[in-house]
C-alpha cells in the first residue's frame, strides 16, 4: 500500500502551556472508527484523562471519523504533544478491542494494512489514527470563537447532517455553550485562565 503524504506525521512540536490550541485527530483513512466501534466513550475517556493532566477542554465535537477539540493545556511535563500522543494510544487500543468485539473483521484488516514496515517491526498491529495529528494555536479571542463555531457547526455541515440542530448532538459541547447546559468536560473557554 503507497504511502500519502499527507498520512506522513509532521512531529510539529507544541511545548507552550497556558494556550489554546484547536486540534483535529481523525481516523486512519477518514474511516467511521468511532460509529463502527461504538466507541463515543472512549474521547470521553480520554477527556476524564485530559482533566487529571490539568487540561482544560474548552470545546469538542466527536464525529464518526474524527474528533475537533479546543485545549488548554497548563502542565509543563504534559504538553500538548504528550496529551495527543498517549490519548491517541489508549484510544487506539480501546477501538481496536471493540472492534474485534463486534466482529469487524474486515475493518480490523484495513487498519492492519496501514500499519507501515517500520512500526510493525515495533510490534504495532494497526493504523486506527493517522499519523500527524492538526492543532493550531489560537492567538486571539475572535480566532477561539470562530475555532468554537467551527467544531459546534460540524455536526450539520457539509456531508453531515447527523442532527437538525447543531445543539442536539450529543456528542458536543454545543448544549453548554448554546443553552447552558452542564458539561462536566468543559471549562468555558473565558474562564480557562481562572481555574
Amino acid at each position: 500500500m503507497k504511502i500519502k503524504k499527507k498520512d506522513l506525521a509532521t512531529h510539529t512540536k507544541h511545548n507552550e502551556v497556558n494556550e489554546t490550541y484547536f486540534c483535529t485527530l481523525t481516523n486512519y483513512r477518514w474511516l467511521p472508527l468511532f460509529e463502527e466501534a461504538q466507541a463515543y466513550d472512549v474521547a470521553y475517556k480520554w477527556f476524564e484523562y485530559l482533566i487529571k493532566d490539568s487540561c482544560h477542554i474548552s470545546a469538542y465535537v466527536i464525529m464518526p471519523n474524527h474528533l475537533h477539540c479546543l485545549l488548554y493545556p497548563t502542565n509543563r511535563e504534559k504538553p500538548l504533544n504528550k496529551l495527543v500522543s498517549e490519548g491517541k494510544r489508549f484510544m487506539a487500543y480501546a477501538i481496536i478491542k471493540k472492534l474485534r468485539t463486534f466482529g469487524k473483521l474486515e475493518m480490523l484488516r484495513t487498519l492492519e494494512e496501514g500499519v507501515q514496515e517500520n512500526e510493525k517491526k515495533k510490534g504495532k498491529k494497526h493504523q486506527v489514527f493517522r499519523l500527524s495529528f492538526d492543532a493550531r494555536k489560537c492567538l486571539e479571542e475572535k480566532m477561539v470563537e470562530q475555532k468554537l463555531d467551527y467544531i459546534h457547526l460540524n455536526s450539520v455541515s457539509g456531508k453531515w447532517k447527523l442532527v437538525d440542530d447543531f445543539v442536539n448532538y450529543k456528542h458536543s459541547s454545543a448544549a453548554y455553550y448554546e443553552l447552558g447546559l452542564e458539561n462536566k468536560f468543559v471549562t468555558h473557554y473565558k474562564n480557562v485562565n481562572d481555574v
